[in-house]
């Protein structure tokens, strides 16, 4: 199992940034592939953003592609996700998740293929 630990939320203003990180532990990091989930209240947990195990690929959802950026740092077994020009409509829970048995370059993207969760960190974002 792994254990993952996020860290970065906070109340900002839109148009700001946050840089959350994602402090994974329990299993060999680059075996890996990472994600970022986010939900807001009253509503599922929607893909944000994945990165292959390699660090090589990455994939986004529509809605944050070109504000968003995800990275990895397997030497200190954490992930990250920048976020830029924040909107109010990012306002949510983020999730970091891991999946593990995927091929090098494979960024997966559905809930079903993570198997472990963090406990969430808050970004609120103010108009």
């Amino acid at each position: 199992q792994v254990q993952l630990v996020e860290s970065g939320g906070g109340l900002v203003q839109a148009g700001d940034s946050l840089r959350l990180s994602c402090a994974a532990s329990g299993r060999t990091f680059s075996g890996l592939a990472m994600g970022w989930f986010r939900q807001a209240p009253g509503k599922e947990r929607d893909f944000v953003a994945g990165i292959s195990r390699s660090g090589s690929n990455t994939y986004y959802a529509d809605s944050v592609k070109g504000r968003f950026t995800i990275s990895r740092d397997n030497a200190k077994n954490t992930v990250y996700l920048q976020t830029n020009m924040l909107k109010p409509e990012d306002t949510a829970v983020y999730y970091c998740a891991a999946a593990l048995g995927y091929g090098l370059g494979y960024v997966p993207s559905w809930q079903h293929n993570y198997h472990d969760w963090g406990q969430g960190t808050q970004v609120t974002v103010s108009s």
